[in-house]
């Protein structure tokens, strides 16, 4: 699905050549594209769902539907492309062996590339010293970036430690633990070193890369500071005017930290266990080739904590880890209702459709749930038990939504501005399940329809509709309720401003 023509004055060259970037819908890509289109670059952006890119005001970007372990697809996602960035991993995905995905992906990647005259391929991949490393996870990043140059098309690989940025995956894990826990003891991987980069920086160097287009190889890329994890903890808790006391503690099975990591902090078990255990192994740049053949003049780490500290107290983070996981199988699209479970509510409510809209498309995120919240919160945590996402993705921002954002255990499916907004849960659930919001025009206010709809899967799926619908009794009638009472009460303070 391409992209309308761009309006107006446009920086691109329409004769420069054609950049494809895998992996737009995830927390690095979806950086990277913006900022390839303001230097004038002319981008096809990949998704296996573009619609997930609906949001996305990138104008003069290409959207194509493929999948990177199909080759039939890639080949029309190819056609014309002179260099390729690869920007995916199965990591995350609560499937086993990620390692092999990642390894069987690349290769198809690879061989699609050759196949289609790509001149080079751009890889974001682990640091590490390969014959040091105990991490799957840094193991699997490092066979990619070798698996992507097996067919003879030049390879530039940036090889970054953790990423400093607001909704990185790393970031967020040292967030939470630091503002959650006044003491922690910890395991001794606290005491690992590790060389963070800014995101800005990686951004920097992923862009420039296309300024060098006869480089390739290896380049090991870090930020100006080489620290532990317990200092980089001990760092963020300063930054936010916290006292931490951290513990260094033999810790007997390895495992305990990842489960303490997935109760505390909203990283999954299936993302955690990875990230961890790459914890155990020392990352540091080597090699410092990249300062001398690029122009990034990395900052520190402070300075990138601060710059993803403002991100987030200004609401203006651009991507998080939770975009970049695939969403859940996508079942059959809503439109017929035979086969599924419903319950509908209807208000009338005294406000125009656009602050019905604004009113429940925030919800979720720090501001909870309106009715029934400490419901919603047993069942996130009952979904974490059982390897769920839980309720603690959040939101990427408190009141802006895009097809495809995360919503705690939702994502947004569909999003038509002023008049619906589906969410599809990506809880742990025997079936299907969606939560639609619809707003119309109703004689001089609004109609506001809320129905949660559910695909039940055999006989387990129906004992799982009929066994929350008392638990319903609590949350649905509450919930239109109070978005009703929450949307009048903005237009009385609009009047009352006016």
């Amino acid at each position: 699905m391409n992209a309308p023509a761009p309006q107006g004055a446009n920086r691109m060259d329409p004769g420069r050549p054609l950049v494809l970037v895998t992996g737009a819908t995830g927390y690095i890509g979806g950086r990277l594209v913006p900022r390839l289109l303001a230097a004038g670059r002319r981008v096809r952006c990949l998704a296996r769902n573009p619609e997930r890119l609906a949001g996305r005001a990138w104008p003069g970007a290409e959207r194509v539907q493929a999948d990177v372990s199909d080759p039939a697809s890639l080949e029309a996602a190819l056609a014309g492309v002179a260099q390729a960035y690869y920007l995916v991993h199965a990591m995350g995905e609560d499937r086993p062996d990620f390692r092999g995905r990642d390894l069987r992906q690349a290769l198809t990647f690879a061989e699609a590339c050759a196949k289609a005259g790509v001149r080079r391929i751009i890889y974001l991949g682990g640091l590490g010293d390969p014959a040091r490393h105990r991490s799957d996870h840094l193991a699997s990043r490092q066979e990619v970036g070798a698996a992507l140059g097996s067919t003879g098309v030049p390879v530039l690989e940036f090889r970054a430690a953790v990423i400093v940025g607001s909704g990185s995956a790393s970031f967020e894990m040292i967030r939470h633990l630091t503002e959650r826990l006044p003491v922690m003891i910890t395991p001794r991987w606290v005491n690992t070193r590790c060389q963070p980069i800014g995101v800005r920086d990686v951004l920097a160097y992923l862009t420039e890369a296309l300024e060098h287009p006869d480089v390739a190889g290896i380049f090991e890329i870090g930020g100006r500071d080489v620290l532990d994890y317990r200092r980089m903890m001990l760092g963020y808790a300063e930054a936010r005017g916290l006292r931490r006391l951290i513990l260094p503690m033999p810790v007997p099975l390895p495992g305990l930290s990842v489960l303490w990591v997935d109760l505390v902090t909203p990283i999954p078990l299936a993302l955690a266990g990875p990230l961890v255990e790459g914890m155990s192994t020392e990352v540091v740049v080597q090699d410092p080739r990249a300062l001398e053949v690029f122009g990034v003049k990395p900052m520190g780490y402070r300075e990138a904590l601060a710059l993803a500290l403002q991100r987030l107290d200004e609401d203006a983070v651009e991507t998080t880890w939770a975009s970049s996981l695939a969403g859940a199988p996508e079942g059959r699209e809503l439109g017929s209702y035979e086969g599924l479970l419903l319950e509908r509510h209807h208000r009338h409510v005294k406000a125009p459709p656009h602050v019905v809209f604004q009113t429940f498309c925030a919800l979720g995120g720090e501001s909870g749930w309106p009715a029934g919240n400490w419901l919603w919160q047993i069942r996130g945590w009952l979904d974490r038990a059982f390897r769920g996402v839980g309720m603690r993705r959040g939101r990427r921002h408190p009141r802006q939504l895009r097809v495809g954002d995360p919503v705690d255990f939702w994502r947004v499916e569909a999003l038509e501005p002023d008049r619906l907004l589906r969410l599809r849960a990506e809880m742990k659930v025997n079936g299907n399940a969606w939560l639609q919001f619809s707003v119309w025009p109703e004689g001089s206010g609004s109609r506001l329809e809320q129905t949660a709809f559910f695909e039940p899967l055999g006989l387990l799926g129906l004992l799982y509709w009929y066994s929350v619908l008392p638990f319903h009794i609590f949350v649905f009638p509450g919930m239109i309720r109070t978005l009703k009472q929450r949307a009048e009460a903005a237009v009385t303070e609009s009047d009352r401003g006016r």
